[in-house]
């Protein structure tokens, strides 16, 4: 076997099982799970209709590099959620990928070199622990950047060194960030793409929350926006990922993309040829339709807007939390211990969150993620509302 496979961790939701086994929730409330990010939103009424017309389409072969027209239906979509970008070739500097979980991992499969000794993949702390995995699985050693309150939760990329810089080949950004909510600034990101030019590290921008936000004037801006802002038409050293998990809430379709470096996409993608993860006829042409259509992504924004905001102002008057720029995550602080936090929680109020130090490593001298809890406001309205209620008894 593969020795790598030993530097794995346990999954979150693996450890909060562990956590949870034995405890009696409480019987008078049925139970919220605020753990999980799994958008619970109605599948876009368009959506039957595709699929029904593609059903006569499945006794053929998908490509790994997807159709044209989905190619060009995402290209469409980046010019217009970009709108300084002056073009992106959907034929060189974009591949769909049958969600991002899978191209973030198989993308680091293709592009580390395993035989540097001491290389590191960048990624914020806490963070989505695909990085991690890919990063340990193709030998390197991850470089874990702290997101504190000290911070406003933002990664403390000054704390990055020269040696730091030049031993990592890939650093893996998340804007806006899971579970934080924070997001990357115009200044902050053509700052990390100047030390990566010069250190010839790979950006690889995890954007897969861009479309959820609370300020519609204040849009997340894109790792592709930032390269044009400083001239990087070929968007040298630069991935973007994205997917229609969030945006749309089809997580059960897998399906994504990749887009930027035309050199890397094509390394990328004759990686990918080997590894056999495609579109099938029909998620490539509900894709189409989903990045086509603007007008149900608004209204699943809207939605979760609503329960942020509502959320926001019944937790205001007993903590201090960070407001997320993006994504449908709080970060919330803990009165006690993040674990003990949780399983009380379920306890007494039947609600189900998700301990942050599961979502972080221990580096310099503290979990980040320790005395927080993640709340995915996924469940229908009403739900987090009541869930929300419940959870101000126990601050």
């Amino acid at each position: 076997m593969n020795p790598n496979l030993d530097r794995l961790q346990p999954y979150p939701f693996s450890k909060l099982r562990t956590l949870i086994a034995g405890i009696q929730p409480a019987s008078d409330k049925s139970l919220i799970n605020l753990s999980v990010g799994e958008p619970q939103h109605p599948v876009p009424d368009f959506v039957a209709d595709v699929v029904a017309a593609q059903i006569s389409k499945l006794n053929r072969y998908p490509t790994s590099r997807g159709s044209d027209r989905l190619r060009e239906a995402i290209a469409q979509w980046i010019l217009r959620r970009n709108p300084t970008l002056k073009s992106i070739d959907p034929a060189t500097e974009i591949l769909p990928v049958s969600g991002t979980r899978e191209a973030l991992f198989s993308f680091a499969q293709a592009t580390l070199d395993q035989h540097q000794s001491g290389a590191l993949v960048g990624m914020p702390n806490p963070f989505y622990q695909i990085y991690e995995g890919a990063a340990l699985m193709a030998g390197c050693q991850p470089r874990y950047i702290n997101c504190t309150a000290n911070t406003q939760y933002a990664p403390d990329f000054q704390a990055l060194t020269t040696a730091d810089w030049q031993a990592m080949q890939l650093l893996y950004l998340c804007n806006p960030h899971n579970p934080t909510g924070y997001t990357l600034s115009l200044t902050e990101l053509t700052y990390l793409i100047e030390k990566a030019q010069q250190h010839n590290v790979i950006l690889a921008s995890d954007e897969c929350y861009s479309e959820i936000y609370l300020n519609e004037h204040k849009v997340p801006i894109s790792l592709l926006t930032a390269c044009e802002s400083l001239g990087l038409d070929d968007f040298r050293q630069c991935v973007v990922f994205n997917s229609l998990s969030k945006r749309s809430s089809l997580a059960g379709l897998r399906s994504g993309f990749v887009a930027g470096d035309a050199r890397i996409i094509a390394a990328y993608s004759h990686y990918r040829t080997y590894h056999g993860c495609t579109l099938s006829p029909i998620a490539d042409a509900v894709s189409t339709a989903a990045w086509s259509d603007e007008t149900h992504a608004r209204h699943n924004r809207e939605r979760y807007q609503a329960k942020l905001i509502q959320a926001l102002n019944t937790l205001q008057p007993f903590t201090t939390l960070p407001t997320p720029q993006g994504g449908f995550c709080l970060w919330l602080p803990t009165p006690i211990d993040d674990e003990r936090f949780t399983q009380q929680l379920l306890e007494t109020q039947n609600v189900l969150v998700l301990p942050g130090q599961y979502l972080a490593r221990s580096a310099y001298g503290e979990n980040p993620g320790k005395h927080h809890v993640r709340l995915a406001l996924v469940a229908k309205a009403s739900h987090c509302a009541s869930a929300i209620e419940r959870l101000c008894t126990q601050l």
